[in-house]
């Protein structure tokens, strides 16, 4: 088994076509791929993905190697980017990376925690989806990222807060009436979570209605904050969202609290073991100081 394989296989789960992976991403012919995915597939002594007139699915096979795939995929790069940064000269940069929407509250810590630096070192601030934090920290393009504990990455994590879920709706729903929502209002309404790529978010959710014996399911799937306030707003749903949402709410969706005791969702500090920078040493060492500091949510 070669690493193309891999790539081949990967590309092609992503794209959801052989013919599409083949003439877009891949830049080889279509039957040329096909024997490369039933190579990998003679190799592993499974069928991995089932063809049919709509494009192609992964089968329970497929779906167990996927996550292993892009893993022994990421490794790869990481290797090869730690090789690249060895053989040159060391530079003093430290690159952090936010989740998008807590560099509003978080980044003003993270810099006071490396006060004594700023002097002597670059900093260089990203933010983007977690499982994308969480691939850049395992290729070595993050020093540290703040994000969600995301299961499928070799990475360490230490919590650094617990947020609760709130309600997201339209700006004039009848709900916006109560100063909280109790779940069953979701009830009969459009309801907007994360999707499949927001693991850690969907479990959350889907754990919270079932505690609360209620069986809801998912309308909508969402990736990122940004998807689910824009889906609220057109289709006039429910979204359950961590507090943060509230920094970044457009006027024409509002927020509430969950009634009771509100579902939370861990924001952690996650960084490679790989990674030998003497920075970020020093930043772990003042994770104290920075939960201290921790920002106050807004109500």
């Amino acid at each position: 088994m070669e690493l193309r394989h891999l790539r081949y296989f990967v590309a092609v789960v992503e794209e959801g076509s052989l013919t599409t992976a083949a003439e877009l991403r891949l830049h080889t012919s279509q039957p040329s791929l096909s024997r490369q995915i039933r190579d990998l597939e003679y190799q592993v002594g499974a069928e991995l993905l089932s063809r049919s007139v709509h494009g192609v699915e992964l089968t329970a096979a497929g779906k167990a190697f996927l996550d292993h795939a892009r893993l022994a995929l990421a490794q790869v790069d990481a290797a090869v980017d730690a090789a690249r940064r060895a053989a040159q000269p060391a530079r003093k940069t430290f690159a952090i990376g936010f989740q998008t929407g807590h560099e509003m509250n978080w980044l003003p810590q993270a810099m006071h925690v490396l006060r004594d630096e700023l002097k002597k070192i670059q900093v260089t601030v990203s933010s983007d989806y977690s499982p994308d934090l969480a691939e850049a920290l395992v290729r070595g393009r993050l020093d540290v990222a703040f994000l969600r504990v995301e299961p499928t990455f070799d990475l360490v994590y230490e919590v650094v807060d617990h947020e609760p879920l709130i309600v997201l709706m339209p700006s004039d729903h009848p709900l916006t009436a109560r100063e909280t929502i109790h779940p069953r209002e979701f009830v009969g309404e459009i309801f907007i979570g994360g999707s499949n790529k927001a693991t850690v978010l969907r479990k959350v959710t889907e754990d919270y209605l079932l505690r609360s014996g209620l069986d809801i399911k998912l309308d909508h799937g969402v990736d990122n904050l940004a998807m689910a306030m824009s889906l609220v707003a057109s289709t006039r749903g429910l979204a359950l969202m961590p507090a943060y949402a509230k920094n970044l709410l457009p006027w024409s969706v509002v927020s509430r609290p969950l009634e009771g005791e509100a579902p939370t969702i861990d924001l952690a500090v996650g960084y490679s073991n790989a990674n030998s920078s003497p920075i970020l040493k020093l930043f772990l060492s003042r994770l104290g100081e920075l939960r201290a500091n921790a920002p106050t949510p807004k109500h």
